[in-house]
């Protein structure tokens, strides 16, 4: 567990999740999805109910090349990560990681400490050698994110989102941890 100043001044906890945040991780997850297209998923298409979440959290707790970070705010989510490793032996190193906050603590610097989080987690994990991630091309503010902390573009997949009959690109990204 870690507390941060934010920006504004409040104070952030980032924290491994638990599996008593399995239900207001789904409220979470049912809001966020429906403030921004900048997700894989958009309102309502992510059905998962908090005793599949528990079980989800479980595993997270239980992989070594996993994890699930909460942002917390006043004891309410507002940002959260996941990281998933390889589950084969030639890939269990490397992973790929998604990150949403709520809209109202966009620029507060959440989604930089969960970022952040993340790193040191990789780096104390002896396991994890590369972060991937996959951003929509013109999400400006997180690729500005993405670099200040290290990642490089690795190449750009086209059409890779739909969103209401318009194709957006993907960028994808990665760091090395060594």
């Amino acid at each position: 567990m870690k507390v941060s100043k934010l920006k504004s001044g409040q104070n952030v906890i980032i924290r491994l999740s638990e599996l008593t945040d399995a239900e207001a991780l789904v409220a979470f997850i049912h809001q966020v999805s429906g403030e921004t297209d900048n997700l894989s998923f958009g309102p309502q298409e992510w059905t998962v109910a908090p005793e599949e979440q528990k079980e989800n959290i479980k595993r997270f707790q239980e992989a070594p090349n996993q994890l699930c970070l909460i942002a917390e705010v006043d004891g309410r989510i507002v940002g959260n990560l996941t990281f998933r490793g390889g589950i084969r032996s030639r890939t269990q190193h490397v992973g790929e990681f998604g990150i949403s906050v709520l809209k109202e603590f966009w620029g507060s610097g959440v989604g930089r400490l969960l970022l952040e989080s993340l790193l040191e987690w990789a780096k104390q994990s002896k396991v994890i050698r590369k972060i991937n991630l996959k951003v929509r091309s013109d999400n400006d503010s997180a690729i500005y994110l993405y670099k200040k902390l290290g990642f490089k573009e690795m190449g750009t997949l086209t059409r890779e989102f739909l969103i209401e009959d318009t194709f957006y690109d993907c960028l994808c990204m990665g760091i090395e941890i060594d």
